[in-house]
């Protein structure tokens, strides 16, 4: 007798794991947490005490936000290197959310306390000659905007180097109404140039078109410069005259420079129609 299993019923592994019953059955159907048996007869699920640890791991997981598709790979890991890896990864990914969250909060916080940082934002207007560059013009959605940005922008780098072509000044961004409209329009990221750029792929050899603009610079994290677009808007409702056009950024700092976000800096231009000197 004493080499015999004993099995819990599915209500009182349910107890025992505090796993509802609901839960267990939906585990057992996409196969996460299989019963050790299952009564021929009346179908009730049955469970062993010594799945009772691999039901506090899931439930550990969970807690902790984990994919039910990744807790499955990490259990059926063939070996205990891939599964600490596995678990790793869904670490560093929670880092990097509560990194976001933490940032978030400390913005929020900033806009909540208006006596915190109250000086006023430099601004200044420019007129930028036409300036010639390698450039990629594609249709982008805000969301996957960044990452399109960076792409391009180390497409364009890998290209001038291959040309033996040298940059000329910061890397920059042309962006569409639409792309703030509507989260989806025109971009063109470009690298400014000397030289003649033979087209490949994807970048094509453009003439930046001169402009006048109201100049911000924004420092820190792209996901805060919606606060700079903002300050700019402001003075150029009250000081300048805006004109219909794309607006601009240009990287003066940025991720091919430091992987440190804070130390970023960032030109926001807004065009507009100048009549003063200043």
């Amino acid at each position: 007798m004493d080499g015999m299993l004993s099995y819990l019923s599915i209500g009182d592994f349910s107890r025992a794991t505090h796993m509802t019953v609901k839960t267990l059955r939906h585990y057992h159907r996409i196969g996460l947490l299989e019963p050790a048996g299952v009564d021929p007869h009346t179908a009730y699920r049955q469970y062993t005490a010594d799945q009772i640890p691999i039901a506090q791991v899931i439930r550990r997981f969970r807690d902790l936000d984990m994919p039910l598709e990744q807790i499955h790979a990490v259990l059926s890991a063939p070996d205990l290197l891939t599964r600490n890896e596995r678990i790793s990864a869904h670490l560093t990914r929670l880092e990097d959310e509560l990194g976001r969250t933490q940032r978030a909060v400390s913005s929020l916080r900033n806009l909540l306390s208006p006596g915190a940082s109250q000086e006023e934002p430099r601004i200044e207007l420019r007129s930028l000659p036409a300036t010639p560059a390698a450039a990629i013009t594609d249709i982008v959605d805000a969301a996957s905007g960044a990452a399109w940005s960076q792409g391009a922008l180390g497409e364009l780098t890998a290209t001038l180097n291959a040309q033996q072509l040298h940059s000329d000044g910061p890397p920059g961004g042309i962006f569409g109404d639409s792309i703030f409209t509507e989260h989806l329009g025109q971009a063109t990221i470009f690298l400014p140039c000397t030289g003649e750029v033979r087209p490949i792929g994807r970048v094509v050899a453009l003439e930046i078109p001169a402009v006048e603009m109201a100049v911000i610079e924004h420092a820190g994290s792209p996901a805060e410069v919606d606060r700079a677009y903002g300050a700019l808007a402001e003075f150029v409702s009250r000081h300048a005259l805006a004109v219909d056009g794309p607006l601009r950024e240009y990287y003066l700092v940025g991720q091919r420079d430091t992987a440190d976000t804070a130390r970023w800096r960032t030109e926001v231009g807004w065009p507009v129609f100048r009549t003063t000197g200043c």
